[in-house]
């Protein structure tokens, strides 16, 4: 069954998109009803305010966030849980762990999100 799911992940039509605008807590959320799966952002190593958006949470990095490339950052079931993560950092320069659905562990970054959202690690 792992192959058609694959497949199926491939050409589903759900996407994720971001914008860096959006509160924290509003995209874990929305990446949740997409993929059943938690988005945790971090400030640091410190689990950053649900409250804050993508900008505000650049004014307490180091990082810079390029707030214009947020049209650049599509996630599908196909894409690989660190490749999504790496995607978050060079577009926006945050850190997210992608988790499983009771947002308690880390999914590992060698699989699909699909894989993930599926239980199949």
């Amino acid at each position: 069954m792992g192959l058609f799911d694959n497949l199926k992940d491939r050409f589903n039509k759900a996407e994720f998109s971001v914008a860096p605008n959006k509160k924290l807590k509003t995209i874990s959320n929305e990446f949740m009803e997409t993929f059943d799966l938690h988005l945790a952002f971090y400030k640091g190593k410190i689990l950053a305010d649900g409250d804050m958006t993508l900008n505000q949470l650049n004014q307490k990095t180091s990082k810079e966030v390029k707030t214009t490339s947020a049209s650049a950052l599509k996630i599908k079931g196909s894409t690989k849980v660190g490749e999504a993560e790496k995607m978050f950092d060079e577009a926006f320069g945050v850190t997210v762990q992608i988790k499983d659905k009771e947002g308690k562990a880390c999914v590992p970054n060698d699989i699909t999100i699909g894989q993930a959202a599926r239980g199949e690690y």
